[in-house]
């Protein structure tokens, strides 16, 4: 089922979407210089809803829009734009040029307590209001990483393919992560439908999304996808174990617990696979890969710490994290002190 084409939220996605229409020509160059591409909830939208035409496509919008030339140079400034503010951001904090020692340290990197205020202190109206955010990406998780499967070759390209198999459910009908994450939004009152409530998701958000489908999609960055995805798995087992914590806490979801309790049994081995059989011998057979493997760790490491800040900082105010206060109950996270400790930034 394809969602609906999101509504607008400034001067790009109206003009994409009035393109898709058939109005009006798109322009190439449309940013304002005070745009900040790293969060900017139009631009986030736009590029969104551009990369979706590779996915699912969207309702009403003809499939053949894809590969419509003005949508994809539209498309490239976009991308461009929120490309080099990472690349900006990554060239003002210094890392080992060797990716394996490299993504041990971004690893440890600290960032806002969103997991541990999640385990804590949060309740059901949290763990629904953090699906939300993570429905995006979580219900199609793993395709954006597949792209770099016919991209790369050598003995790490193995390694990669085990870890993409399981994230497919190794081909057991409806064990898919993406599958087990509906059943789980279902359980919590929520719309399990993919794009249902991209309405709802801030630019934060959505740009943790847009992040890795930038690296999917452009042959140029599978260096970066590389990375993202080993840093992925090998940050996913401290975050998830403590979810699964407050969905036991809260009780009464059997569907959630199962989603996180499957994320902490096998991103163990991921973590291990990922480091050691995929981005070693991948570096190892091209050594041009290294920088983007490590661009792209960094950059997922500093997306999700923007993300969880947003998140806690409207907790603490005892607003929704989401737009238009989609969420139906209070947010705030009784007892909660965003921001008074740290811990390892959680990426799944």
């Amino acid at each position: 089922m394809q969602p609906a084409v999101p509504t607008p939220r400034g001067p790009l996605s109206s003009a994409l979407f009035r393109h898709w229409s058939g109005g009006s020509p798109l322009p190439v160059s449309a940013l304002s210089p005070r745009v900040d591409a790293l969060t900017d909830d139009d631009l986030h939208l736009a590029l969104w809803s551009c990369y979706e035409l590779h996915y699912r496509g969207f309702a009403g919008v003809d499939d053949r829009m894809e590969w419509d030339p003005a949508t994809i140079a539209f498309r490239t400034s976009l991308e461009a734009a929120f490309e080099e503010a990472l690349r900006d951001e990554h060239r003002s904090e210094a890392t080992p040029t060797d990716p394996v020692v490299a993504l041990r340290v971004i690893a440890t990197w600290a960032g806002p307590p969103l997991a541990r205020t999640i385990e804590e202190h949060g309740g059901r109206a949290e763990l629904a209001e953090f699906a939300i955010h993570r429905s995006a990406y979580q219900l199609k998780e793993a395709d954006p990483h597949t792209w770099g499967i016919p991209r790369l070759a050598g003995p790490g390209r193995a390694a990669m393919i085990e870890i993409q198999a399981d994230e497919y459910g190794d081909g057991e009908p409806g064990q898919a992560h993406a599958e087990l994450f509906a059943r789980a939004m279902a359980e919590l009152g929520l719309c399990p439908t993919f794009g249902y409530y991209v309405d709802h998701l801030p630019g934060v958000t959505l740009a943790t999304d847009n992040l890795v489908s930038l690296f999917g999609l452009n042959r140029r960055l599978r260096g970066a996808l590389v990375g993202h995805l080993a840093l992925f798995e090998m940050c996913s087992v401290g975050p998830m174990t403590r979810y699964l914590a407050a969905a036991r806490r809260v009780g009464g979801l059997p569907a959630l617990e199962h989603f996180y309790a499957v994320h902490v049994e096998v991103d163990a081995h991921h973590a291990r696979l990922a480091l050691d059989e995929m981005v070693g011998p991948m570096v190892e057979a091209d050594p041009a890969l290294a920088p983007d493997v490590i661009f792209g760790a960094a950059a997922l490491s500093r997306v999700e710490r923007r993300f969880a800040r947003h998140v806690l900082d409207a907790w603490d105010d005892g607003r929704s994290s989401l737009c238009d206060a989609a969420a139906s109950e209070p947010t705030t996270a009784a007892g909660a002190t965003p921001g008074s400790t740290s811990e390892l930034v959680g990426v799944a």
